[in-house]
């Protein structure tokens, strides 16, 4: 091993440090704001505000696109080297992304309003309310949209700490909105909205001071790079489709579910999609450390270190979320009902449902990255556009015929299966030296396995013992204990199990010197 991998290794450990510093407070702050905002909004008003703010989301998949263009070849340049295409990459992502936040603003102000105000089951008395929800979450997402390439810089350099940091402004400025919420005698669904619009516009500015300061082709210049352009336009574009189906997946089952049962099955579902994104950040922190990493060992022609952190990271990834997820599932109705209180009917199935999803996605987040770096990208995105989407007819067909709302949920898990498969094939094409068999049974395989085990130990414990705060604390501990063990047994490979038992040793020999 290289003195070159150790402070690779080094960087990755130090950034997800910082990741994780960002996350438990980020998680502690979205937790409790969620029950305050629920509280204070009511079921309706909540519900109001995540299906009217879910439809400016429809347009993510617009800047998705680019958020993946800008990293990936801000990251592909700093490998080579290149200071000079450097600047103008930058350059060239702030015009599209300027050029993407006027086309999102058409957009919104057309089709976008005209369904808010046409289509969706909203209160006749809330309307107004909706309205100036569904403003202030279009200049919010506007707002974000031209933060990416700074944001895309930070990532790209591996300056997680600066990324954890305004991160963490950005919680507390939002649990700020939330505080002013329960003393302001205004509308408080209108205040919200605003408040969090507000938050935004300061996290913008401190993004663009700081690369400003500390990254030099961070310096805009108006200039156009007809070729470049057109290579990152096409890159975005077909990114633009498998982004598109994630968005209209997500976005489009709030909309069905709102069609078939108002909004108080959106609060429910806006509530399951909060936990379950604040959750998966538990694992989501360590793949974004290492997808900078993945981008630049491709550049550089290093195809072994590319795949071996491909590997490990799908397999490390999927144990940092089973740590939290598979207690923190087992025991969801009781978690639900001591941190709401009043808990939305379905809330628990929707949000089991939707972190199975997020598991299995994490085990080819890495995947991704790799393929995005080979720049091939166009059947990739066309074949993930195609699953996801699949997963909306298919939840529509089930609600028709009188299924619980939950059900249109569960086709996501069939599509996230059929997703693993289709991408690890793709990176096998594109990459001839990814070992296909390794990934699917000493990645997936054992992965899902050693999940699934804790899973059923766990919960044949929980139904040993009544909902109580006990339980909850018994089978956590229990599920800690058996995923580590069963990790460290079989979820590792030999150097990685002797590497852990080095440092175990090292901090035994420090704690008994």
């Amino acid at each position: 091993m290289t003195t070159e991998q150790n402070i690779d290794k080094h960087r990755i450990a130090k950034n997800t440090l910082f990741l994780y510093l960002r996350m438990f407070l980020m998680i502690f702050i979205g937790l409790y704001t969620s029950r305050v905002i629920l509280k204070t909004l009511g079921v309706s008003d909540y519900g109001v505000y995540n299906v009217v703010g879910g439809m400016v989301s429809m347009f993510a998949f617009l800047n998705s696109a680019m958020v993946a263009a800008s990293q990936r070849f801000i990251s592909y340049e700093l490998g080579r080297g290149n200071k000079e295409e450097l600047n103008l990459v930058f350059c060239t992502s702030v015009n599209i992304h300027v050029i993407i936040a006027v086309v999102i603003f058409i957009l919104a102000e057309t089709i976008g309003l005209w369904f808010v105000n046409t289509q969706l089951v909203i209160d006749a008395n809330r309307m107004i309310a909706a309205n100036w929800v569904y403003q202030f979450s279009v200049l919010t997402f506007m707002v974000t949209v031209v933060s990416v390439p700074y944001n895309s810089c930070i990532v790209a350099h591996e300056y997680m700490r600066a990324f954890a940091y305004i991160g963490i402004v950005d919680a507390c400025l939002k649990l700020v909105a939330v505080f002013l919420l329960l003393v302001f005698p205004y509308d408080k669904l209108i205040f919200y909205a605003f408040g969090v619009f507000v938050a935004s516009v300061i996290v913008r500015v401190l993004y663009s001071f700081y690369c400003k300061r500390h990254f030099e082709e961070c310096t805009y210049r108006f200039i156009v790079d007809w070729k470049l352009l057109k290579k990152m336009f096409s890159f975005a574009g077909w990114s633009v489709l498998g982004n598109l189906g994630f968005s209209f997946k997500d976005q489009g089952s709030n909309i069905v579910l709102n069609l078939f049962y108002g909004t108080s099955i959106n609060a429910a579902r806006g509530i399951a999609m909060q936990v379950s994104g604040l959750v998966s950040t538990f694992s989501s922190n360590f793949s974004m450390a290492l997808f900078p990493q993945i981008t630049k060992q491709y550049a550089s022609g290093n195809m072994e270190s590319c795949l071996d952190l491909v590997y490990s990271g799908a397999r490390y990834t999927f144990y940092l979320l089973a740590l939290i997820s598979i207690p923190f599932l087992i025991n969801v109705d009781y978690v639900l009902k001591l941190w709401l209180g009043n808990v939305p009917e379905y809330t628990s199935m929707f949000l089991m449902i939707s972190m199975v999803v997020s598991i299995l996605y994490t085990v080819t987040g890495t995947v991704t990255t790799a393929l995005q770096a080979t720049g091939e990208i166009k059947w990739f995105q066309i074949g993930i556009c195609v699953i996801m989407l699949s997963e909306l007819p298919i939840g529509y067909v089930l609600l028709l015929y009188d299924y619980p709302p939950y059900y249109a949920l569960y086709p996501g898990i069939l599509t996230g299966i059929l997703a693993i498969f289709f991408r690890i094939y793709l990176l096998k094409k594109y990459i001839p030296e990814c070992n296909l068999s390794h990934y699917l049974f000493e990645v997936f395989f054992r992965s899902m396995t050693i999940g699934a085990i804790s899973w059923v130990v766990c919960d044949y414990v929980h139904s040993l013992f009544p909902d109580t705060f006990l339980t909850v604390i018994i089978t956590s501990l229990i599920s800690i204990v058996i995923l580590l063990v069963l990790v460290f047994s079989f979820g590792l490979s030999s150097v990685e199990r002797s590497m852990v038992k080095r440092k175990l040793e090292q901090v035994i020999h420090r704690i008994y010197k």
